[in-house]
């Protein structure tokens, strides 16, 4: 993913995976004990390196998909083929094993549960994973910041977290979801079934009058989609942040 950061000042710590959790069947969260964890805010990504037995190295960043926790670190990754990272870490770790990982990185992409709303969140794919971070840590702090999170996926089996944001849609007055799916619907839909669009943004977003905290995360294409609509209809351009990724290999 495209981010801005100071990696000299970073150093590489080791973590434990203590947990899986298959989120989708090409998507799995892992959780990381690292007892050197400084800390971090939602929004934030981490950089995780893999080391051959000759010596090779990979490196890849991946968004942290809780708030703080401790030593606890989560990350939500999807297996990209033919990529050098991501399939080892959603097919072959194993509780047990040792990563290492180095961050918190990144400032801009992040929001704490102090700086308020309303907060429109919009996410393509796997796009979702930092804003779930601010999400999750909006309802664990129990803020009364509302929050509008614009959902773009395949299908409804490619939707990460689906168990708990219909829970946290469904149950709490303040986090609305909305979602769009993009290829096949199952029985009885009645959300959107087309790509995010210039239109769908007007509809779900705050009205501009509200001033609403804007977070973008997906693929280029789509982040610029959604930036440009947001700012077309009236939206502050300095209110808005955006995150994006593209092929890097995996």
């Amino acid at each position: 993913m495209a981010r801005a950061t100071l990696r000299g000042r970073l150093t590489w710590l080791v973590g434990e995976v203590v947990s899986r959790v298959d989120e989708t069947a090409r998507v799995r969260s892992l959780v990381l004990d690292c007892p050197d964890w400084p800390g971090h805010q939602p929004g934030q990504h981490v950089d995780i390196r893999l080391t051959a037995d000759d010596g090779y190295q990979a490196e890849r960043s991946y968004s942290i998909a809780t708030p703080a926790d401790g030593s606890r670190v989560t990350v939500t990754v999807e297996r990209i083929d033919g990529g050098e990272v991501s399939p080892y870490l959603v097919d072959e770790l194993q509780v047990g094993d040792r990563l290492e990982l180095r961050g918190p990185i990144g400032g801009w992409f992040v929001w704490k549960p102090e700086l308020g709303g309303p907060l429109l969140l919009v996410a393509g794919g796997s796009g979702l994973v930092p804003l779930m971070a601010m999400v999750r840590a909006r309802v664990a702090t129990g803020s009364d910041a509302p929050v509008r999170l614009l959902l773009s996926a395949r299908t409804a089996e490619d939707v990460i977290y689906a168990a708990e944001l219909g829970t946290i849609s469904g149950g709490r007055v303040g986090v609305d979801v909305v979602q769009t799916l993009t290829r096949a619907q199952p029985p009885g839909w009645s959300g959107y079934r087309r790509r995010v669009d210039r239109e769908m943004v007007a509809e779900v977003a705050w009205p501009v009058m509200e001033k609403p905290r804007c977070y973008v995360c997906g693929p280029t294409g789509f982040v610029e989609t959604v930036a440009s609509a947001l700012v077309e209809i009236g939206h502050d351009p300095q209110n808005i942040r955006t995150e994006r990724f593209g092929p890097t290999g995996g």
